[in-house]
């Protein structure tokens, strides 16, 4: 059932977004590291991106695609659901990327509607660098409609839990780590700045970036996992659950889910915060 009369543009499926070219810079690829308290020397020395810095590139594109199938009245009801990196190969200082966007499905539920928005990343010779899927969901809002195709699954099988987890890993996000985040990963949005901005969008007050949050769980697992080496990393992929505030502890534990495969989740004071996470090394 739809609600308002309003729906998505199914003429906006698939289309896609005009090229967006972005240069990477050393002192870029250090900003974030140091922005995302990453103790890897060779994303501190700039030598090689973070994983999550993936989203800076993309970033310009990534709520285009919406402009063309969400209803203007419900983009203040959107939500960043999920995200699912395929990584290629690293991103290392000294190249321009190109990247691009296009909805790809949707999906009507009783308290709300789920987008998948696919991202592509180029480099100039237009080898192919990352993939994402990036879900979003707008609350309280169902289209009435499944149409296209949703973003791979990447669930956590719960029997998992009765082994004992081959990352466990607590880590602190810093009272002043919004503040350090947004200029270095271009992120401007106010909840994460402003406590009366956050308190009016009916949060706690200033919440920690999602993807600030994944950056930390990222070094983490690349470091139980990988030997620091972020080339083995080739899918990272999960939910963002709940807020994570400034100031709070968070703690993430990985179990082995097949080979190069892990399931993961992250929680403060036990309670998920990052779900359904996956990660996929190679050798």
């Amino acid at each position: 059932m739809t609600t308002e009369t309003l729906q998505f543009n199914e003429a906006g499926l698939g289309v896609w977004t005009e090229p967006q070219s972005f240069e990477v810079t050393r002192e870029r690829i250090v900003a974030y590291a140091e922005a995302t308290n990453d103790p890897i020397a060779a994303h501190l020395a700039g030598d090689v991106a973070s994983p999550v810095f993936a989203i800076v590139p993309v970033f310009t594109s990534l709520m285009e695609p919406a402009l063309n199938v969400v209803p203007l009245p419900l983009f203040g009801k959107v939500l960043h659901g999920e995200q699912d990196f395929r990584f290629h190969r690293p991103i290392v200082p000294g190249e321009t990327l190109t990247s691009r966007s296009r909805m790809t499905g949707w999906e009507g539920l009783p308290n709300g509607t789920r987008a998948c928005v696919y991202l592509e990343c180029r480099a100039a010779d237009g080898e192919l660098v990352n993939e994402q899927h990036v879900t979003f969901f707008v609350r309280g809002f169902d289209d009435g409609r499944k149409v296209g195709e949703l973003a791979p699954p990447h669930g956590f099988d719960d029997a998992l839990r009765a082994g004992s987890p081959a990352v466990d890993v607590t880590q602190h996000i810093d009272d002043d780590q919004t503040f350090r985040y947004s200029p270095a990963s271009g992120d401007p949005m106010p909840i994460h700045l402003d406590e009366e901005v956050a308190r009016d969008a009916g949060l706690p007050g200033i919440i920690a970036h999602g993807f600030c949050v994944l950056a930390f769980t990222s070094w983490a697992l690349l470091g139980a996992l990988a030997g620091d080496d972020t080339a083995r990393l080739k899918r990272l992929a999960v939910r963002f659950a709940k807020p994570v505030l400034p100031g709070q502890d968070i703690r993430t534990r990985a179990w082995r889910a097949g080979d190069g495969a892990y399931a993961f989740e992250t929680t403060v004071d036990d309670v998920p915060v990052l779900k359904d996470g996956l990660v996929e090394l190679g050798a």
